[in-house]
């Protein structure tokens, strides 16, 4: 019985590596990055009410910023966040260049780009002391569900970009 169990374990993981090995993907992860119009604004709303985690950054210099079209030029510095810090976590990554934000969407709907996104949490209560205690806004009705159960919440940060929540009360 032993021996059809290693067996069965050895077929199994070859099978994930193969599978593995067809994508042309080095990650499984994607970074989303966002221009923010005030840093600290930012930084506080994902890591002091969302609850992401600094978890490092980088300078990129006026040279590549020309060179690689990201900024035609103007150096600046990227901060990035993680749900946990985990390096199979997916980086989220903010700039900001001091430009303020060019109106407030007041729905997903009013703009096509990135508008939104949903992160998914254990439990909802910690987040929402933080956000009554913050005095954000809950743009969603007050104890609101989806189809399994789990409350939606849905936030907006300091630059109009929304915030789904979904997770256990």
């Amino acid at each position: 019985m032993k021996k059809y169990t290693i067996l069965i374990c050895l077929f199994f993981g070859a099978f994930l590596f193969a599978q593995n090995t067809t994508s042309n993907f080095d990650r499984p992860t994607i970074s989303i990055g966002l221009i923010v119009s005030d840093m600290n604004a930012s930084l506080a709303f994902y890591k002091d009410i969302i609850g992401m985690q600094e978890t490092g950054g980088f300078p990129v210099d006026s040279v590549f910023a020309k060179k690689s079209g990201l900024s035609g030029g103007v150096p600046f510095d990227v901060k990035v966040l993680k749900l946990e810090d985990n390096e199979a976590a997916s980086e989220f990554k903010m700039v900001a260049f001091g430009k303020e934000t060019i109106g407030k969407e007041q729905v997903i709907q009013d703009q096509n780009r990135m508008r939104y996104m949903t992160i998914f949490v254990k439990s909802m209560a910690p987040i929402l002391e933080r956000v009554k205690k913050a005095g954000v806004t809950v743009l969603s009705e007050p104890g609101l569900t989806i189809r399994d159960g789990r409350q939606f919440v849905l936030l907006q940060d300091p630059d109009g970009v929304f915030v789904e929540l979904i997770g256990n009360k």
